[in-house]
């Protein structure tokens, strides 16, 4: 709706979002087809008012519908980016799914949350050698948001950061355009830091 020409964003049918029914989360996230984010943000906002959802939603991440997969990817990546902490409990599910997904949509947005979980050494080499391996993937988008995500890490750990900076000089001379674009600017950020 318009009012004084500006959008005010989604109106409401009278049924509050965090109101929403456990069972109708993951339904919410079916149909159309991969080009499409579908209720992705419905879900996200009705999660983020009722946390008791965030279990439900998770149990998308294995669902048989590769819609309901990836859209479950996107919906968790935006509700956990103000508040990471829920993932700690899903950690290890997190990373198992990490090194067996497939599909691009699934693993950038891993790439865009492993960052955001407690990892000690272990995990961290663990988590750091699989987003080398999405760099080898088919999709631009999964090779830049691994480069992402390895620059986040290194900026929290000051082990990785040599590494990290030498794989962004050589993204910055040799990748993808978005892998060079995405390259420089996290160069000049991980500098800054130092």
């Amino acid at each position: 709706m318009l009012r004084h020409g500006r959008s005010r964003g989604p109106i409401t049918t009278g049924v509050c979002c965090s109101t929403m029914p456990k069972s109708n989360i993951l339904e919410r996230l079916k149909g159309g087809d991969r080009r499409s984010i579908g209720r992705v943000d419905e879900v996200a906002a009705a999660v983020s008012n009722n946390l008791a959802l965030f279990p439900v939603l998770m149990k998308g991440w294995w669902s048989e519908d590769p819609l309901v997969r990836m859209r479950t990817a996107d919906a968790t990546e935006k509700i956990t980016r103000n508040q990471p902490d829920l993932l700690g409990r899903y950690k290890k599910e997190l990373l198992g799914l990490m090194a067996e997904a497939k599909e691009p949509e699934l693993r950038w947005h891993l790439a865009a949350m492993v960052p955001r979980l407690p990892l000690d050494v272990t995990e961290r080499r663990v988590v750091s050698s699989l987003l080398h391996n999405y760099l080898e993937d088919k999709s631009s988008i999964v090779k830049t948001s691994a480069l992402q995500a390895l620059a986040d890490l290194a900026s929290v750990h000051p082990s990785m950061r040599a590494e990290v900076i030498e794989l962004l000089r050589q993204s910055a001379r040799s990748g993808t355009p978005a892998m060079k674009a995405r390259s420089r600017k996290l160069l000049l950020r991980l500098d800054q830091s130092l």
